[in-house]
């Protein structure tokens, strides 16, 4: 039998759709800057969880979790102990690992990739290092999604987060409060004040914010990625001993491959076993392997495939690129969706406004989706600790859209870009290497370099001049 929906109260009451890490983070940051108001989680599964081997944040990623709550910063440097630090710190070291690159040479060893020009001329060779992306100096690196989550769950109080809640629809209270009323799939309601959509890419919110619009289903990228675990001896057999401690990307035609640790985690059977983040124990090496198709007529997103199948995508690539292939672990294929531009994040009757994936969900190719997600959640929370009434939510929730949709749709649509380029298919370059690392080693500036700080006062401001 459907449970009543719980009368509403003078105190603003939010709810959050969704226990992933957008969720809890945004959940963390209301507790700690919003005291007056009330908060509660709802999560469809019967535990948080995460999917996914890694996730990585960049230092300024990092000070924006320091000024949300410096508990969610010190979860992730936790999770992030034993990742090998460069001086300077590389982003990714990038090479070529498809021999159709091949500008001279008779056999695949000696096959030359580039001429660089300059004091020295130099011949790279494929597999050799033509750049490296330099990143920016502070805490910064991958860490696997379940330890931080874990970390991120010991930071929210007893008796906020609701499981089994599935959400199947949002209405606007038929009594004049103007509250929303929460539909769940086991016939349960909940009223409270306004909504936010944390529930990711497939977001029932975001379903009703949008309504009929194109913008609300998934879209299918154009490249799909495998994954899979080789185990470290044999990373360090095929790559040395240096090329597995850090992160390395291989272009090639339509494809591009990443290796990369990810500190923190022990590994068995294909996954990654949680374990205290103090401990370093990486038995296997993660490896994701991207390559192209025009369309995605499977219904799940997810499926196995056979190393067989895997490759014949690389039949093409250099002898260490087939040999990592070769050796991955039980690889499945993730088919890589995004985002249409969405024409609100927000929407009044009844109040719910998206956050994170459930607002722009973005191929993973500039390794900042989840970084977005931080941001989000630090101008979202700041702007609603200076709400009193559903009017101020509304004026909130309008400058949190004016501020972050921009910036956040253009990860989106750069990132699809970055795909191109890793693959050979960037307008105007196409596989000139040289034009290539022109583009690649400035393109995260706008991320990577921006002020926070100033976004804040902007939609501080703007909330400030509608009262």
């Amino acid at each position: 039998m459907a449970s009543t929906a719980s009368q509403p109260s003078e105190r603003l009451s939010l709810a959050i759709i969704g226990g992933g890490i957008a969720g809890l983070t945004l959940t963390i940051a209301l507790i700690t800057h919003c005291p007056s108001l009330s908060i509660t989680l709802y999560e469809s599964a019967s535990a948080f969880g995460e999917i996914g081997a890694g996730v990585g944040f960049e230092p300024v990623m990092v000070r924006t979790m320091r000024l949300i709550d410096p508990r969610i910063a010190a979860a992730f440097e936790k999770c992030a102990q034993g990742n090998t630090v460069t001086d300077p710190p590389k982003w990714f070291t990038v090479r070529v690992g498809d021999r159709r690159k091949i500008v001279d040479g008779d056999n695949v060893e000696d096959g030359v990739v580039l001429e660089k020009a300059g004091k020295e001329k130099r011949k790279v060779r494929l597999g050799e290092e033509v750049f490296s992306i330099p990143a920016r100096r502070g805490p910064r690196g991958g860490v696997h999604r379940a330890h931080f989550l874990d970390e991120l769950v010991k930071l929210v109080p007893d008796g906020i987060a609701r499981f089994r809640k599935k959400l199947v629809d949002v209405t606007e209270a038929q009594a004049g409060s103007g509250d929303a009323i929460l539909h769940f799939a086991d016939g349960s309601t909940a009223q409270h004040s306004a909504v936010l959509g944390c529930d990711g890419i497939k977001a029932r919110t975001r379903s009703i914010v949008l309504g009929d619009s194109d913008s609300v289903v998934p879209v299918f990228s154009g490249k799909y990625a495998y994954r899979g675990l080789i185990p470290m001896s044999k990373a360090v057999e095929i790559m040395g001993d240096v090329q597995p401690k850090t992160p390395q990307m291989y272009l090639g035609y339509h494809g591009h491959v990443l290796t990369f640790p990810i500190a923190n985690g022990t590994i068995m059977n294909g996954t990654i076993v949680p374990s205290p983040c103090s401990l370093v124990h990486i038995d296997l090496f993660p490896v994701v392997a991207f390559s192209s198709r025009e369309t995605w007529p499977e219904p799940n997103w997810v499926v196995k495939t056979s190393t067989a199948d895997m490759l014949e995508d690389y039949k093409h690539w250099s002898p260490t690129v087939q040999s990592i292939m070769t050796n991955m672990k039980s690889p499945d294929i993730w088919a890589l969706f995004n985002h249409r531009p969405a024409s609100t994040y927000f929407s009044t009757k009844p109040l719910i406004c998206l956050v994170g994936d459930a607002a722009h969900a973005t191929t993973p190719h500039q390794g900042a989706g989840a970084g977005m997600c931080v941001e989000d959640v630090h101008i979202l929370s700041e702007l609603l600790s200076q709400c009193h009434s559903k009017a101020d939510l509304t004026r909130a929730f309008r400058a949190y859209d004016a501020v972050r949709r921009p910036r956040s749709q253009k990860l989106v649509d750069t990132s699809r870009e970055a795909a191109m380029l890793w693959e050979f298919e960037g307008e105007g370059i196409g596989d000139d290497l040289e034009a290539l690392e022109r583009n690649a080693v400035k393109r995260m500036e706008w991320i990577w370099d921006h002020v926070i700080d100033e976004d804040l006062t902007r939609a501080r401001k703007m909330m400030e001049e509608e009262s």
